[in-house]
């Protein structure tokens, strides 16, 4: 087992309104020795937008706006912008985030070369209805039986909107790998990855090829009891000697409703969609008070991470409803993670 320290809350709710329900999932990073921390913040009928504060170190809250530095502008992100992930390439701040209409949630992506400026470009995952998706992604042959249980129509939609097959947790990589840039998403209940030249190459043609060869897209599928119902990206992948470390949350199932833990993988350094190890338990789960209580008991939620020296920073949403932080070494989840190589 991997040691690591619950450093514990470092962000709560306020009395502003916009995140007076409260504050979760955050997107973290270090540029230019200061810690900036993008975070949902919750409002009253679960309506999300993005807060920001800078950390004078991995814990503790130095500067933090009064005001979210991204609100719904769109249609297509008029319930709320949830979950954001960043990551820096090529000088170009990369935020992704999830757009809510009250129907369909779908990845999107964001630009800034500050962090507080950004420039929307937009949904960036395919709007594809989940007939289309089961008639492309089985052309090969069947799927799994928990895609089809995941990603059908609601019982209840209205047959005068658009329903599109749900597909979150969009998080960049933090480079090029040979020349391309990429991304993993999800569409439960597996975690999937794209390689691209540029943004521009997301278009109709290119996610119809997509999914024709869907199988070869999924990277990591539910193996373990702790996230057998269905996995999803976490945070950023971070760059090791041996090769991309995957921290993504895992859920399973039990009488008082889904589990969220954070667990660890790690993906080939040249050629991501290979899996080489990943950890058969936990990396860590909700065990503390403020991680059992919240709006969504039971949850660690892990979104951001920052690396200083042999220590990583994992920072998660806990329960729904404040930020918390975790610490462990580097070295020491490596060299347990190669004991699983597959």
């Amino acid at each position: 087992m991997v040691s690591l320290k619950k450093d514990g809350i470092i962000l709560r709710k306020t009395t502003l309104d916009f995140e007076s329900e409260g504050v979760l999932n955050p997107a973290v990073i270090k540029d230019n020795g200061k810690i900036h921390l993008l975070y949902r913040a919750l409002a009253k009928n679960n309506f999300s937008s993005i807060g920001y504060c800078i950390l004078s170190d991995y814990k503790t809250i130095e500067t933090r706006l009064s005001n979210p530095v991204i609100i719904p502008e769109f249609e297509y992100e008029k319930h709320g912008v949830e979950d954001p992930r960043i990551v820096k390439i090529d000088h170009l701040f990369y935020l992704t985030y999830t757009s809510y209409d009250g129907i369909n949630a779908l990845g999107t992506l964001a630009v800034s070369e500050d962090l507080i400026s950004w420039q929307k470009l937009g949904i960036i995952v395919p709007k594809i209805p989940y007939n289309k998706f089961r008639f492309l992604s089985e052309s090969q042959g069947e799927i799994g039986e928990k895609y089809r249980r995941f990603n059908k129509l609601p019982p209840t939609h209205n047959k005068n909107k658009d329903v599109f097959l749900w597909d979150k947790n969009v998080i960049f990589f933090p480079r090029r790998i040979n020349g391309k840039l990429y991304f993993l998403h999800r569409i439960r209940p597996d975690i999937q990855i794209v390689g691209i030249e540029s943004i521009e190459d997301l278009n109709p043609d290119f996610w119809k090829d997509y999914f024709l060869h869907f199988k070869e897209h999924i990277v990591l599928s539910p193996q373990y009891e702790h996230e057998v119902s269905y996995i999803g990206g976490g945070c950023p992948p971070i760059e090791t000697e041996h090769g991309w470390l995957l921290i993504y949350h895992g859920v399973h199932d039990t009488i008082e409703g889904y589990v969220y833990s954070a667990c660890a993988a790690l993906l080939d350094i040249d050629h991501p969609e290979k899996e080489i190890s990943r950890l058969p338990y936990p990396l860590f789960k909700p065990e503390e008070e403020w991680e059992l209580k919240g709006e969504v008991n039971n949850v660690c939620f892990p979104t951001g991470a920052i690396v200083e020296g042999d220590t990583l920073h994992i920072y998660y949403g806990a329960a729904d409803k404040r930020i918390a932080v975790a610490s462990l070494s580097i070295q020491e989840l490596l060299q347990e993670l190669l004991q699983y190589t597959s």
